[in-house]
């Protein structure tokens, strides 16, 4: 199948610092990201912020088990690598653009191999409503929750 990879983006009325907080706390992700089932801390930051964590996601096809190690890159926002999971690599970003007027452009990107297991399952029009899956979730997510305050 080859790389798997996913962008989507969204405006968000709130202001940038709003949004990177919410992205930041890991730990509520799966509160407002429906594919996300769960998410454990396995180590922290110096800052004691989540910086290696396993995460549990519902890739429609399989659940998936990840763990991720995260950098930060406040208030612009954040990335992740795998270093050990389900896929064969995965790596993504929230990336935030202050648009003025409390106003926020968040973009979602995934980069991944699924692996030939699981990439036999993401075949055809199957991979699109994976990514579609993944990339609208958190993007509309993220919007909910920074506009209901």
């Amino acid at each position: 199948m080859g790389d798997l990879r996913a962008d989507r983006s969204i405006d968000i009325d709130a202001p940038l610092d709003e949004v990177y907080a919410i992205i930041a706390d890991l730990e509520t992700t799966p509160e407002w990201q429906n594919a996300m089932i769960s998410i454990d801390v396995i180590e922290r930051d110096g800052e004691g912020r989540p910086e290696l964590v396993e995460i549990v996601s519902d890739a429609k096809v399989k659940q998936v088990k990840n763990k991720m190690r995260f950098s930060y890159q406040p208030p612009d926002g954040m990335s992740w690598v795998q270093e050990k999971g389900d896929m064969k690599s995965l790596e993504g970003s929230w990336g935030l653009e202050d648009l003025g007027g409390d106003r926020t452009r968040a973009v979602y990107s995934l980069r991944g191999d699924p692996g030939r297991m699981l990439g036999m399952l993401l075949r055809g029009p199957v991979e699109d409503k994976v990514k579609e899956f993944l990339t609208k979730d958190s993007v509309e997510g993220l919007k909910s929750r920074a506009e209901s305050g």
